[in-house]
């Protein structure tokens, strides 16, 4: 009775502090202390959340994160995205639409860099968005391209949400979740693309002007630098030269460099880009925290072990658990921020899965993929806020657009799950 008890007080003091505006981070604190003092008294629970969120933080994977915000940070200051979007606006600017396209595939090239759907619905929304009014797309539509296909840049690598996963496991490999979110980045970027076509046909949208093989070559040029920090960080990775922590900050300095060749960015605009960066490590960086709590309170009174047995007592079908996860995944994603709903459920759901003989490497992909829906979808969406502000629309005008891209998403999530071979293949390749 008493571990029912636990389940019951930490979900509901945590859906009451989230339901009258608490915090997400405060909540997730606060709902860990009351579910510790069933068992613990006041003063001792108080001590133990505090000691855990420190405990928590104490990890050298952790540094990544910092490092990885503010590589996003100087790129999107550093003139670094308008380069990516002129390359692929030389690929496919020529085609019906081709704009939408554009989006799609800078969005994956932004998200191969700098690994933030934030940042990648702001600068390319930011750029894309005007051009796109100027040649008749409609706003919503616009909008609802650079929401979805901003989130292909938590999935292909480098990702920190990735980073995080491996914390919340217990130890699996960053390298081989790093070259696992390839092929299925890429895939969720072609649905997203197959959508966009039908809406180009429905309005009847046209193409830019072709774009000449030395206009193309020039463009190449331009943004091969860019590329090439896939090149230095996944690649020193994968080999070994460097942990992805190291490759964090390498990331730091290469597109610093870049940018000051680019003359983009200079001495005085540093303290602005550090500040900014810093504000989102410390909200990312207090959320792990909490979340960290409650997954130790969770642990300590064995909530996770008890969800995983009743998921096993439902079917012995692997592929029926993982769907019924990613419904409840789907659900909490609407709800819940990325970073708390993986420290959160990693625990709970991980162990089952593993018991049924599915890979970890796999199981946080599709895991990862199922929350980005989340930050696309209100109410607290937040690439979604990001993505209507930027288009300078509202969330009720975008909706509509949004639900074709939506499903695109799920049904890549949908063969993400049924095949597992798509995340694995390429770490398998690679002996990670």
């Amino acid at each position: 009775m008493e571990e029912y008890l636990s389940i019951l007080i930490l979900v509901s003091s945590f859906i009451v502090l989230m339901g009258i505006g608490v915090p997400v981070a405060w909540a997730l604190g606060f709902s860990s202390f009351l579910t510790l003092t069933v068992t613990i008294a006041t003063v001792p629970s108080a001590t133990t959340i505090a000691q855990r969120m420190g405990v928590g933080l104490d990890s050298f994977a952790l540094l990544a994160i910092p490092f990885f915000i503010l590589a996003g940070e100087i790129m999107n200051k550093g003139g670094i995205a308008n380069r990516l979007i002129n390359l692929a606006k030389a690929l496919t600017g020529r085609l019906p639409g081709g704009l939408l396209y554009v989006n799609v595939i800078a969005a994956m090239l932004f998200g191969a860099i700098a690994g933030s759907a934030a940042a990648a619905a702001s600068a390319i929304g930011g750029i894309l968005g005007p051009r796109m009014e100027k040649e008749g797309y409609p706003r919503e539509l616009g909008a609802a391209v650079n929401i979805t296909s901003s989130t292909t840049g938590l999935i292909i690598p480098p990702s920190n949400v990735l980073i995080v996963y491996s914390l919340a496991s217990g130890g699996v490999s960053i390298a081989a979740l790093f070259v696992a979110g390839y092929i299925p980045g890429l895939l969720v970027g072609l649905f997203l693309m197959i959508t966009a076509a039908i809406f180009i046909k429905k309005h009847d949208l046209k193409g830019g002007e072709v774009t000449s093989l030395k206009e193309l070559t020039r463009k190449f040029l331009a943004a091969f630098p860019s590329l090439m920090l896939l090149v230095v960080v996944i690649g020193g990775i994968v080999i070994g030269v460097f942990t992805a922590t190291e490759a964090s900050a390498i990331a730091v300095i290469y597109t610093l460099v870049l940018s000051f060749i680019y003359g983009e960015i200079r001495i005085r605009d540093l303290p602005g880009v550090l500040l900014k960066s810093s504000e989102t490590t410390a909200i990312v960086m207090l959320l792990i925290a909490t979340s960290m709590s409650m997954s130790w309170a969770m642990s300590s009174e064995n909530i996770p072990q008890s969800i995983s047995a009743a998921l096993l007592t439902l079917s012995d079908n692997k592929f029926v658990i993982l769907i019924m996860i990613n419904l409840i995944l789907l659900f909490v994603g609407t709800f819940m921020d990325m970073t708390p709903a993986v420290l959160i459920f990693t625990p709970i759901f991980l162990p089952a899965v593993v018991t049924m003989g599915i890979d970890p490497v796999h199981f946080g992909i599709m895991m990862v993929l199922n929350l980005c829906i989340g930050v696309c979808t209100p109410p607290v969406g937040s690439v979604l806020f990001i993505g209507v502000g930027v288009a300078k629309t509202s969330i009720a005008k975008v909706f509509l657009p949004l639900l074709p891209f939506f499903f695109a998403m799920i049904l890549g999530l949908l063969v993400i799950t049924l095949f597992p071979e798509l995340s694995l293949w390429l770490p398998r390749l690679f002996g990670l």
